[in-house]
């Protein structure tokens, strides 16, 4: 049977998915690799590692007959070659912190009202520009010998088609680019004085961005957001956003026009649909809050146990409440100083009560994002989840109700590597563009509707959580 495969760069893993033109899914890889924290803050990788995964996954799916790949990726990352194409040290990763001078040095250059415009975001140690410079001034020697970058699933595309080539949504996120206008920011590479010829051509994602030895098409693909959302059904603007609980937590809403958020505290992007954009909130630490507390409390304890004993305990925990800024914060603020913390604990707080709060102070961070989103235009109906945490029926059920939104899993997990293939099935010709692709293969499976009692229970617990960070941020 002919297949699509979604190939997801992430960052402890590379995913991969084969699919059949209806959506069915004919198999499922994975292959993973070591993350590096070679000091407090920094968050780096071998590029290499990804195509040896890639490669590995690929081969595990056992498929032939390929018509088209998709790929899709962690952002942010700045991957730098050589003049022979090689990698000339480890990437910096998009949850990497050390840029906040870099950060700094932007903003003044450009100024953050017109950074905003131009980009869309604001100056955030994640992203790649301030890696870039701060290459240029850590390390001027590496530096020096750069003659191309990219992002880390554009690694693999080189490697796969030898093409130096990414897409609009994950061009987005470096800081370089005009979303509004989806291309590269003349005014930006200027200011930061960035040779334009380093960077790759920007692409619609279901373009083909070249092809296989074997003469398969590639698609450019999409950063894991943009792809994930494809891949639950947020095609374009409308009623549904996605939410991802994953290692990250993020709110992804689609719009019709480019539209930014003037404090910053949003991510907006080209999306992976021609003509649409999206904007989009995240959370450094969702599901990876929870992973933090069992590793630190539970070593060894299955989470369905740790989230049974959080079953037993009612909304709010008894006035127990959990700040999610483990590893700092980008949304719904963007402080990389941010630190996270339980306050309200008491002798009667057992090990389910601290479970709880986590669930319940992830799901209060992505309330305060959607609420952004609000502002600025997206009023879902419905949202999409997906990602590790989804997996829990307790969790969504609380996410429901703190979000007061009804919330839908779809019938494949894999929403990034999904969206890939999709995208992959496009350039392919196997369906004629994004809405028709979603159409064939996106089936929600199940709905959880908000419960009234914990609705009203978790407003009142909502405005406590809003007071937390103002007045933690205080006793600095």
């Amino acid at each position: 049977m002919t297949a699509i495969v979604g190939l997801d760069v992430g960052t402890t893993a590379v995913k991969a998915i084969a699919i059949a033109p209806d959506g069915t899914v004919l198999a499922r890889a994975e292959a993973g690799y070591p993350l590096s924290m070679p000091r407090p803050g920094w968050a780096e990788q071998d590029p290499e590692l990804w195509w040896d995964a890639a490669q590995h996954a690929q081969a595990q799916l056992g498929v032939t007959d390929v018509a088209g790949i998709g790929l899709s990726g962690q952002m942010h990352g700045l991957v730098a070659l050589d003049d022979t194409g090689r990698v000339i040290r480890p990437a910096l990763l998009w949850n990497d912190q050390r840029t906040a001078a870099q950060c700094a040095a932007i903003e003044e250059r450009i100024g953050r009202e017109r950074l905003i415009a131009l980009t869309g975001n604001g100056a955030l140690t994640g992203f790649t520009a301030p890696k870039l410079l701060w290459l240029r001034d850590e390390e001027p020697e590496a530096y020096a010998r750069i003659a191309r970058i990219m992002l880390p699933k554009d690694l693999v595309r080189l490697r796969l088609t030898g093409e130096h080539a990414t897409d609009v949504t994950d061009a987005s996120g470096t800081l370089l680019f005009d979303v509004a206008e989806r291309a590269w920011s003349d005014a930006v590479l200027a200011a930061l004085d960035v040779p334009a010829g380093i960077l790759p051509a920007a692409l619609e994602s279901a373009a083909v961005s070249g092809h296989t030895a074997d003469g398969v098409p590639v698609a450019a693909g999409a950063g894991d957001q943009a792809a994930g959302a494809l891949g639950v059904g947020v095609v374009g603007a409308g009623s549904a956003v996605s939410i991802v609980l994953g290692t990250s937590g993020v709110v992804f809403g689609a719009l019709p026009a480019f539209a930014a958020d003037e404090h910053g505290r949003l991510q907006a992007a080209c999306h992976a649909v021609p003509g649409t954009w999206h904007l989009m909130g995240v959370m450094l630490s969702a599901a990876g809050s929870l992973q933090w507390l069992r590793d630190t409390v539970a070593a060894g304890v299955p989470f369905d146990v740790l989230v049974a004993e959080a079953a037993a305990w009612e909304p709010g925990a008894e006035g127990l409440l959990f700040q999610p800024y483990l590893a700092g914060e980008r949304a719904p603020h963007p402080d990389p100083d941010a630190r996270g913390a339980f306050t309200g604990l008491a002798l009667r707080h057992d090990r389910g009560a601290l479970v709880r709060a986590v669930l319940e102070g992830v799901a209060h961070g992505l309330r305060e994002i959607l609420d952004l989103l609000r502002d600025l235009g997206v009023h879902p109906e419905v949202g999409r989840v997906s990602g590790g945490g989804a997996r829990s029926d307790l969790w969504l059920e609380i996410l429901a109700a703190v979000l007061d939104l009804p919330l839908e899993r779809t019938a494949v997990e894999e929403g990034a590597a999904y969206g890939a293939a999709l995208l992959g099935g496009v350039a392919a010709g196997v369906f004629p563009d994004e809405q028709a692709a979603v159409a064939a293969c996106v089936r929600p499976a199940g709905v959880v509707a908000p419960r009234a009692d914990w609705v009203a229970a978790y407003a009142e617990q909502h405005e406590r959580y809003t007071a937390l960070y103002p007045s933690l941020r205080a006793l600095r």
